[in-house]
């Protein structure tokens, strides 16, 4: 979806395709079909732009053959998708029974990382749109927390500052700028959007910045106009943005939200768990190790790395982060010019949702995603961008 901002600048909206498990190209292809036309469908729109995760295998299969690059490309066009951003996170296995700690490798000290994101890098100038020259892609932020000494990090910093000659070099041979955003997690190196700056400003690149994930955000208790101002005033970019909605416990002391918080406590994903408190963060690596004894202080609000659906937060007791969410994407770009062009609903969680707030098939997941899209469109517009055909 496509939008028009008040500057006169286009600004994208699309939804990630890591909710629907797929390790090679033929499962990209039955994405295509039986999830992302039919939520185009729902929204009643002729184009609907996907954020595209390519898990290794596939993005293999593409770059040695030019033929299968070509088939996604017409397959998109044929099916009214279009692609400017890609996540490149996950490397492969994001559909296992258990991800948890194995989504954060290889991480960028690994050379896997490098050549997967320079291939990605790749097939996204191939896949743009005719008329659009820029593309982002969203990777890691540099590595999870431990082990990761000096020596690590001046490995992931030479990576990254390999990978922007590539892009540069890649650019000159396309015509197509494609650009990266290393995305804040909890737990990870680089946590919040403050532990970004160093990093970034050492690395000094026009090609590297920020994606800002708004439950991210809301889970490390950041203000966002904070957070924005600071990464303005170093200089540091944002390439795009994840619209997504974190879990939020006001009274996490009480018997009764104890309770509702086990039911979103899964063994597939990490959901790391944080607070805060007079010594600043407190945290733990998942939900469940909050929920256990005593680990966690349970004196202030809880937030939870869960992205639950925008358009239909948790009952109470609980609640989600989206009033983040609001405020980020106001200030993302609710100002005289966008500070992202690109953004993504990425609510990759559906299927480890409480069993009785899951998609039961296919339909009911696309309507959920349509759903959401339709919440994002809303606010877009609300913040007087205007949709365009």
């Amino acid at each position: 979806m496509r939008f028009r901002h008040p500057d006169g600048t286009t600004v994208h909206l699309s939804y990630c395709t890591n909710v629907h498990p797929a390790e090679t190209l033929d499962g990209v292809l039955a994405q295509l079909r039986d999830h992302c036309e039919p939520v185009r469908k729902r929204l009643g729109r002729d184009r609907l732009g996907i954020g595209l995760w390519l898990a290794k295998d596939a993005a293999h299969a593409l770059i040695n053959d030019p033929a299968a690059l070509r088939g996604l490309r017409a397959e998109l066009d044929r099916r009214g998708l279009e692609v400017v951003t890609l996540n490149g996170f996950p490397y492969e296995g994001f559909g296992a029974e258990e991800v948890k700690y194995r989504v954060y490798k290889p991480d960028w000290t690994a050379p896997e990382r490098l050549a997967h994101t320079t291939d990605l890098a790749r097939l996204l100038a191939a896949l743009l749109p005719d008329d659009v020259t820029e593309g982002t892609i969203s990777t890691l932020p540099l590595a999870w927390r431990t082990p990761f000494a000096d020596t690590a990090a001046e490995a992931a910093h030479t990576a990254l500052a390999t990978l922007s000659a590539r892009l540069d070099a890649l650019e000159e041979l396309t015509g197509k700028s494609i650009r990266i955003g290393l995305e804040p997690e909890p737990g990870c190196t680089v946590e919040t959007t403050a532990d970004a700056i160093r990093p970034l400003t050492a690395i000094g690149s026009r090609r590297i910045g920020i994606c800002i994930d708004t439950c991210h955000l809301a889970t490390s208790f950041e203000d966002p106009g904070t957070a924005l101002a600071a990464l303005d005033a170093a200089g540091v970019t944002i390439p795009k943005a994840q619209l997504s909605a974190a879990l939020h416990a006001q009274e996490p002391h009480l018997p009764e939200v104890r309770a509702a918080l086990a039911a979103f406590a899964e063994p597939r994903f990490l959901h790391q768990t944080r607070t805060r408190t007079a010594a600043g963060l407190r945290g733990t690596d998942d939900l469940d190790e909050a929920l256990a004894g005593e680990t966690l202080p349970d004196g202030a609000p809880w937030r939870a790395h869960f992205h639950v659906p925008l358009h239909a937060p948790p009952a109470p007791p609980l609640a989600s982060t989206l009033p983040v969410l609001q405020d980020a994407l106001t200030q993302l770009v609710g100002g005289t010019g966008p500070r992202t062009r690109h953004l993504e609903v990425e609510t990759y969680t559906w299927q480890a949702l409480p069993s009785e707030l899951r998609p039961r098939n296919r339909t009911q997941l696309a309507d959920g995603i349509a759903a959401e899209l339709t919440l994002a469109r809303d606010l877009l517009t609300d913040l007087g961008l205007k949709e365009l055909p």
